[in-house]
């Protein structure tokens, strides 16, 4: 069986098998150390220069905060306010860390996509304590600093390990090219896991009618609809992935944080939604990689 087919097969398997299995959501605390280990694994074949900033970054991080005035928009008018703060929620979320990791696997720049994540997170992390209290209408002290702890512990931790060790030992630059199977698998139990937990997560709102759920889905595949299509744009010809990827994969699990902790779950299930959308499109553009490279090769 050719490992393009097995692969293929593993991502399909990971978002069916954790939509069946919500039960596995007692486990998704693994995912913020997969991450570390997949992002560890990137920084040390990730050389950053004054390159790596681009004119499309400032562009980019407009349109990201943009965004969660547009799902705003989307959501009151497919229902009001609670639809309203679900979209925005949805909309106005950064950059997810494990966007440089699909990068990678896409053969994009990996540095471009860091440098929007750390463009995108810091700076929705300073605007939030001025944005949410008008759109929620109370105060939410600690958001900055919630925001940037959890940014260190992701982030600043495996980038600092990666450039000390590529610093003492040189070979191991290489050794992302060894590990690349690896890699993948930790993307599939990560997938697996995050899934789960959107399932069960979902499952759990019984409360809420079945036709609200399919409202606020709607509303947050039109956000990753426009996100990846408008990242698109924004990145050009020579940054057209790496920029729609960095408005596309967000940082779901933090906006899900921030609603259950401001607003409630039903805001809660705007990024909720939002993560088997980005992670199905994913999906489909690493098999349409690994599909262009099978034509190249044969």
């Amino acid at each position: 069986m050719k490992p393009g087919f097995l692969r293929t097969f593993a991502l399909i398997a990971a978002l069916g098998a954790g939509i069946l299995v919500p039960q596995a959501y007692v486990a998704v605390w693994l995912v913020r150390w997969l991450i570390i280990g997949m992002l560890f694994v990137v920084f040390l074949q990730t050389r950053f220069s004054r390159k790596s900033l681009q004119p499309s970054h400032g562009t980019l991080l407009a349109a990201n905060l943009a965004m969660g005035g547009v799902g705003w928009a989307i959501g009151w008018l497919a229902g009001g306010h609670s639809l309203a703060l679900a979209g925005f929620f949805a909309g106005i979320t950064p950059t997810a860390t494990a966007a440089a990791v699909i990068t990678g696997f896409l053969g994009g720049r990996i540095d471009y996509v860091v440098t929007a994540f750390m463009l995108t997170t810091m700076s929705v992390a300073a605007v939030f304590p001025f944005v949410l209290p008008w759109v929620l209408g109370q105060a939410t002290p600690n958001v900055f600093s919630q925001v940037m702890g959890s940014v260190g512990i992701l982030v600043f931790i495996p980038l600092a390990v990666a450039m000390l060790l590529r610093r003492i030992h040189p070979p191991a630059a290489q050794w992302p090219r060894r590990l690349s199977t690896v890699s993948f698998s930790a993307w599939i139990v990560a997938l697996f896991l995050i899934t789960s937990n959107a399932s069960h997560f979902l499952r759990a709102q019984t409360e809420i009618p079945a036709s609200t759920v399919w409202v606020i889905a709607a509303v947050s595949a039109a956000i990753c609809v426009l996100n990846f299509g408008l990242g698109r744009l924004i990145g050009g010809r020579e940054f057209s992935r790496e920029a729609s990827q960095a408005l596309g994969q967000k940082n779901t699990s933090l906006t899900i944080y921030l609603a259950l902790a401001y607003a409630n779950p039903l805001v809660a299930l705007g990024p909720t939604c939002y993560v088997l959308w980005h992670n199905l499109w994913n999906s489909w553009q690493l098999y349409r990689h690994r599909e262009h490279d099978r034509r190249t090769r044969a």
